[in-house]
């Protein structure tokens, strides 16, 4: 099972709307990390449901005691400073390590070896696809 964490795309700041829905970069951003994920064959999400549990400081531990039971590559959108924390978890069992440096827009793909295993497959950041792109 591979578990695709993203962290959201930036969004604007409250001053600019209180809302804080994504910047037109966010927008771009995101929309060229899923247009990878989909034309690679990296990720095909099926449905999209809503996840309780992944506010920017809930703890990771109920999380992954319902993440163990999945059996299907799932992708999860969320905030920092969770999304970062959850990686720590699940693969150094220390929530509080640093051990990736995500970007709005990143997507770290762990995968599960066994019931408590998990290793990094991969991260994207939208910094290194605009390089790409730049380049091409």
């Amino acid at each position: 099972m591979k578990l695709y964490l993203m962290q959201h795309g930036e969004a604007e700041a409250a001053d600019v709307d209180p809302e804080r829905p994504l910047s037109e970069r966010g927008r771009r951003d995101v929309e060229a990390m899923a247009a990878l994920l989909a034309a690679s064959g990296l990720l095909a999400v099926g449905k999209a449901e809503p996840i309780e549990g992944i506010r920017p400081n809930d703890s990771v531990e109920a999380f992954i005691s319902d993440a163990d039971v999945w059996e299907q590559d799932t992708l999860v959108v969320g905030h920092l400073p969770f999304m970062a924390r959850l990686v720590a978890r699940l693969m150094l069992r220390d929530p509080q390590r640093e051990v990736v440096d995500y970007r709005p827009g990143s997507v770290v793909c762990l995968e599960r070896r066994d019931a408590d295993a998990w290793v990094l497959a991969w991260m994207i950041r939208p910094d290194v696809l605009a390089r790409v792109a730049d380049e091409a």
